[in-house]
């Protein structure tokens, strides 16, 4: 028994590492996605728009992760393997999502972003992330 809890709390920290570190590769998509520093727009200027961008790409992420590990292989480095490529693979779609809308859109979408005042088109782009990792998500289960 302590063998099996011992195994599992080893195995949530190896996942909680991964995550976190998908999780840090998509504040790196934002912040390219992001005319300026993603850190100086939440943080300092206190944007609510990067800010909502940047929560609903976590929160996208997150959901992936938490898809890949629920449904996850009877071994541990399938289940590793499998939460990597699909984590990786839900952060290039939410990057495509956010290139297609600013396509769709007029202006340039990473300019709405950074306005300082909240501008609907924060929300839409936001929406459009988490969508597309519930995509993903769905493509895992």
């Amino acid at each position: 028994m302590l063998q099996d809890l011992l195994e599992g709390a080893g195995r949530s920290i190896v996942f909680g590492l991964i995550g976190i570190g998908l999780m840090a590769v998509g504040y790196v998509l934002i912040d390219m996605l992001t005319p300026g520093r993603l850190r100086d727009l939440i943080w300092i200027e206190r944007n609510p728009n990067a800010s909502l961008l940047l929560a609903a790409n976590q929160l996208g992420i997150a959901a992936i992760v938490f898809t890949a590990i629920w449904t996850t292989y009877d071994s541990f480095g399938q289940g590793l393997a499998s939460t990597l490529l699909f984590g990786l693979l839900g952060i290039v779609i939410m990057g495509l999502a956010f290139k297609v809308l600013d396509w769709m859109t007029p202006g340039k979408l990473g300019e709405v972003i950074c306005t300082e005042t909240f501008h609907g088109g924060a929300l839409v782009s936001a929406a459009s992330h988490f969508g597309a990792a519930l995509i993903v998500c769905a493509c895992i289960a």
